[in-house]
């Protein structure tokens, strides 16, 4: 075992603590559905988290509080990430385009933007995204961070 296997960097707790917030958000409801853990189970590998960390963080989500990503491409993909597994059902109701502004605002947007952010946002996770088409929407929402 490597000195990098014992101390996990920086970039890796920020990924435990992005895939809490996405557990949390899937768990809105009280329960994973079947669509939303492909989702997380798709993400975990993009995001590096073990099947331990992952089972680690569903029983407790709550102790991997939200991080802020320093540069503005990652939080586009945090912000791409979160936003997917709100909005997976395609139905954008008051409570979750709420809490889309208080995710946009946690992730270091200007909240003179996050309305007009949460609006891109959810029109266009009504439709099939990606993530290069997602961060070209919210640089043009979002002129001043560029």
């Amino acid at each position: 075992m490597s000195i990098s296997d014992l101390y996990p960097t920086g970039e890796h707790e920020q990924n435990l603590a992005h895939f809490a917030s996405l557990i949390r958000i899937a768990l809105i409801d009280s329960k994973i559905n079947s669509k939303e853990k492909l989702l997380l189970e798709r993400l975990s590998i993009r995001l590096d988290i073990s099947t331990n960390e992952f089972n680690e963080i569903l029983k407790n989500p709550l102790k991997y509080p939200m991080v802020s990503p320093v540069s503005y491409e990652d939080r586009l993909e945090h912000l791409f990430d979160l936003t997917r597994m709100l909005f997976l059902d395609r139905n954008p109701t008051i409570d979750k385009t709420s809490m889309m502004g208080r995710i946009a605002v946690e992730l270091g947007f200007p909240a003179e933007n996050v309305r007009q952010i949460v609006k891109e946002a959810i029109a266009f996770f009504i439709k099939e995204p990606e993530v290069e088409d997602f961060k070209k929407i919210i640089k043009k929402a979002n002129p001043l961070s560029h």
